[in-house]
């Protein structure tokens, strides 16, 4: 391994073990084996990597996401047990990367103070919800493009809130059927008023 992948292999561990904020260029040194200077050579700055070895966790975590979500699907599921088979399957992947969603919270909460942080954060939203779109797609064939990108829109608004309950209460987090049941809920009056212009 080069002294690149080195550094980014310790920033991740830093990540999860002591914090986005709370990580020295020493730490990383110390969790990789690369040294000081190599930081700079490589990324130009402890932020920098810090922010591709965030990026980085957050892709695999994706790439965990899709499969979770295209294995053992039942085709003839009806859309609330496909959308409860789905918020299942990602409450059980933010609890088991709790480490990484304090760390991007960790990193959200300063970005006020550090404007150069911004393009960083947009990039990874825009990431986020058009791998989401692709992903909820191929989970639903039945929606359109901007339908899943509107759904994408909406799950990681909803993945944002589980992920800040996960870490401050797990035990009061709702399940798979109670968000899939809750989103219902809400567009029930809407449907029930679209079937009586209808009529």
């Amino acid at each position: 391994m080069g002294h690149r992948d080195a550094l980014l292999a310790g920033a991740r561990q830093c990540l999860t073990t002591k914090g986005y904020a709370r990580t020295t260029a020493r730490d990383i040194v110390a969790a990789s084996g690369a040294n000081l200077g190599s930081i700079g050579y490589h990324f130009g700055s402890k932020d920098a990597l810090m922010n591709e070895a965030l990026m980085q966790a957050t892709g695999e975590w994706s790439r965990e996401l899709e499969k979770a979500l295209t294995t053992d699907v039942d085709p003839a599921a009806g859309r609330l047990d496909r959308l409860a088979m789905i918020w299942d399957r990602i409450i059980t992947l933010i609890h088991s990367h709790k480490g990484l969603w304090a760390a991007q919270f960790e990193m959200l909460t300063q970005i006020h103070l550090a404007p150069e942080k911004y393009p960083f954060a947009t990039q990874a939203q825009a990431v986020a919800r058009d791998g989401l779109a692709t992903l909820l797609k191929q989970v639903d064939p039945s929606l359109n493009r901007d339908e899943s990108t509107l759904l994408a829109r909406f799950c990681l608004v909803v993945m944002t809130g589980l992920m800040a309950q996960v870490l401050t209460d797990a035990r009061s987090a709702p399940s798979g059927r109670e968000l899939a049941e809750a989103v219902l809920l809400i567009a029930e009056p809407h449907l029930r008023e679209q079937q009586r212009a209808a009529r």
